[in-house]
């Protein structure tokens, strides 16, 4: 599927509407007279949970980028040196911010802290969790596939010291050509990677405090 915005990707996608709970919004913004095509991942829907008054609080900072990243423009990589973004089809949010959302609510929805919170809106907490998205793109060989790569750090905030990091990368196939497929692969593909890291860290802090 990689190649310039001029192919016939971008006849296919033209005409994508919404799916499996991804949103399509057609934006009134054109580029050269042509629409702009913005798109989000799904949130899951998350049920009422009880907060642990004795539990933790952690805090979720900024999720870095790449500089390519920060356009909210669709990456693609194909082979080992090219890679290239469509000019007509982006993501709603930034990506940064949508894995920061998502690791919030799935972390919020496990029942097992007091408090998930973004940096900016609390004062205090017992850790930070911090982290970069390195790839969030559609690879095209061999096949079409989705990447997610993703590097997620938790610190002591007594001590500063960070006690718990993973790197996590994964592919997934893409079923189709078009771009309603690569975004449901994507989105697929991050939910997965942001339970895996929520799991892992509710494992890290069970076994810390001595609750495993």
């Amino acid at each position: 599927m990689s190649g310039t915005d001029g192919s016939g990707k971008v006849m296919r996608s033209a005409i994508l509407i919404g799916s499996l709970g991804i949103v399509w919004l057609l934006s009134s913004a054109c580029v050269g007279g042509r629409p702009i095509h913005y798109y989000t991942i799904n949130h899951p829907a998350i049920t009422d949970t009880n907060s642990k008054s004795d539990g933790l609080v952690l805090l979720v900072g900024r999720i870095g980028t790449p500089e390519a990243l920060e356009d909210g423009r669709i990456h693609y990589r194909s082979g080992s040196n090219e890679v290239g973004s469509y000019e007509y089809h982006r993501w709603a949010e930034r990506p940064g911010q949508m894995v920061r959302d998502l690791l919030i609510q799935s972390l919020r929805a496990s029942g097992k802290y007091r408090q998930v919170q973004e940096t900016s809106s609390a004062a205090g907490g017992d850790y930070l969790i911090r982290g970069k998205l390195f790839e969030f793109s559609e690879i095209d060989e061999p096949g079409i596939q989705s990447r997610v790569s993703l590097h997620l750090e938790l610190v002591d905030r007594k001590t500063g010291l960070v006690v718990w990091d993973r790197h996590y990368n994964r592919d997934e196939p893409v079923d189709g050509k078009a771009m309603k497929e690569v975004v449901i692969s994507l989105d697929h593909n991050l939910q997965h990677v942001i339970t895996d890291a929520a799991t892992g860290i509710e494992t890290f802090l069970a076994t810390a405090s001595g609750r495993g």
